[in-house]
């Protein structure tokens, strides 16, 4: 196999693996790079109707990756968040249909952690793809979990949230926290900009 061959098959790869990818942004990235490559590919090899499909689709992807990226991408894709009462059969019946995803995040969270707290379902239009809780100690927030359902897990909702600043200046809240040992992915919150301190990832609202 010559490295045309590698080249191509590697396009190919990229493409068939975008399509399992639940992510929107990863969707659109590694689909545009296969395409890029099998474009490449085909402009060589002068195979013309495929080398022109591959180079639209690298142009839709190239489009859609331009408006998620855009400042301001959340509110214009539709983010809201809705408050929720820790017993509302609809938080309950939420947990219960992702129960093994959320264990999976957050290995430690349980239903039963929800009493007391700030409950806001994360809207994406008319759907309901993550819960957000938090519990208050004086201005400061502490995260009891900040789910989203794999389809919308491009840090999208996150950034909506933690600049939404109204939610928090309403409850007092000028800092919010998580400890690591609490979410399976403490880079998530690193790169939505809180920093370790103290045992704690912390943000300042």
């Amino acid at each position: 196999m010559n490295w045309w061959e590698i080249f191509g098959w590697a396009g190919s790869v990229l493409v068939v693996v975008s399509l399992w990818v639940p992510s929107v942004w990863r969707f659109r990235i590694l689909n545009l790079s296969g395409s890029l490559i099998a474009t490449i590919y085909n402009i060589y090899f002068g195979i013309w109707p495929y080398a022109a499909m591959n180079g639209v689709i690298v142009g839709i992807d190239a489009y859609w990756i331009a408006r998620l990226s855009r400042k301001g991408t959340t509110t214009e894709r539709g983010y809201a968040v809705v408050a929720a009462s820790p017993s509302d059969a609809l938080v309950q019946h939420f947990i219960s249909r992702n129960a093994a995803d959320i264990a999976t995040s957050y290995p430690h969270f349980s239903a039963s952690k929800l009493e007391g707290t700030y409950v806001q379902f994360i809207m994406h239009e008319d759907e309901i793809v993550g819960l957000f809780a938090m519990s208050q100690q004086g201005s400061v927030g502490s995260i009891v979990i900040d789910y989203v359902t794999p389809r919308f897990r491009d840090l999208g909702p996150g950034r909506y949230i933690y600049t939404h600043i109204t939610m928090f200046a309403k409850a007092g809240i000028s800092e919010v926290r998580i400890s690591p040992a609490e979410t399976a992915d403490p880079a998530y919150f690193s790169k939505l900009g809180f920093t370790e301190d103290s045992g704690y990832l912390i943000r300042t609202i």
